[in-house]
């Protein structure tokens, strides 16, 4: 039984991106197979900062192609990372001596991709580094970093470096900045239901009516257990909390609170949660100088959201606040910064 406006299931993600690309002409193109690039290149003195991932995460990743933002993305099939071999052509697309960062997020599958891709790289002579995110705490406190899944921190961070780019950071700069970022960013998500594979209504988990699960992934994995679901309020102070205790900030602190919805959450429910989350931190003496209510990374109909939250430092919050992108999906809401 169909469930999604689509047509053939295995045309859907060139499809959509040749959709998007129409719609943003000005500032996106198709570089090549699935791979989206800026419609106006950035100097090539210019570091290029470029990222991999599966599509069904609309808008992320490639909804961040754009001045000040991405260079390029590279897209693989739905909730699947690409393979090595298009990830390397869009390394080739964006080959120059400032050399290139590429964003991995904590997936085995965008690894894999990105390692080997990599390795392609050099033996052509192309210049690339690595950071990989890593911002899911549900695994727990201590947890190491590599068991730690990539969510929607990617996209904060994507502003970040894509800033610090544009204005001539080297790769080396753009290292440091960017893990100086990774290194004080947690996100948490909770869901209230599970999204289906839009190419065969299959779902990874179940989550009965009235259940939530704080801790669930990106595409539906388990997380920290179900319980019944509790108020906006409630689910916001336990998160808030969960997030606190993983970055431990000090009064003071200047922080990123950004509340990512999942697909199928309304904007309502989002801004209250805002508001509890936002005066958790307040009664903690701790201000937040960053903020976004908005469907940044989606799982198709997954119901609820993603908590990011982050200890920032001035440049982190100068390069997020006010410094000019166009890509289409950050300038939707909010300032044209």
């Amino acid at each position: 039984m169909k469930t999604k406006f689509i047509n053939d299931p295995q045309q859907v993600t060139p499809e959509l991106l040749e959709g998007y690309v129409l719609c943003y002409p000005g500032q996106v193109k198709l570089g090549g197979e699935n791979i989206i690039v800026r419609a106006h290149p950035k100097d090539e003195n210019k570091v290029a900062i470029v990222t991999l991932g599966g599509s069904g995460h609309e808008p992320a990743l490639s909804g961040f192609v754009g001045e000040g933002m991405l260079d390029c993305s590279v897209v693989g099939d739905v909730f699947a990372a690409p393979g090595a071999q298009r990830l390397f052509q869009g390394l080739q697309l964006m080959k120059r001596e400032a050399g290139i960062l590429l964003v991995v997020l904590n997936h085995s599958g965008d690894i894999m991709s990105a390692n080997m891709a990599c390795q392609l790289a050099e033996r052509a002579g192309i210049k690339v580094k690595q950071i990989i995110t890593h911002d899911d705490i549900s695994a727990g406190i201590d947890a190491p970093v590599e068991d730690r899944r990539g969510l929607a921190a990617c996209v904060p961070l994507f502003k970040i470096l894509g800033a610090a780019a544009e204005e001539g950071k080297s790769l080396e700069e753009l290292m440091e900045i960017g893990e100086r970022f990774n290194k004080k960013v947690a996100t948490l998500a909770v869901a209230t239901g599970v999204c289906t594979h839009p190419q065969n209504n299959a779902t990874i988990s179940d989550l009965p009516k009235g259940i939530m699960e704080i801790g669930m992934g990106q595409h539906g994995e388990g997380g920290g257990g179900q319980k019944p679901l509790v108020s906006a309020d409630q689910t916001a102070a336990e998160m808030v909390d969960l997030l606190c205790r993983q970055l431990k900030p000090q009064k003071g602190d200047q922080m990123m609170l950004i509340i990512n919805g999942t697909g199928a959450t309304t904007q309502m429910e989002h801004n209250i949660i805002f508001r509890k989350a936002y005066r958790e931190l307040e009664v903690r003496g701790l201000t937040v100088a960053v903020s976004r209510i908005q469907e940044i990374l989606t799982v198709q109909e997954q119901a609820g959201f993603q908590m990011i939250m982050g200890i920032l430092d001035d440049d982190h919050i100068d390069y997020l606040n006010n410094r000019r992108s166009d890509a289409p999906y950050w300038t939707t809401i909010g300032k044209n910064v």
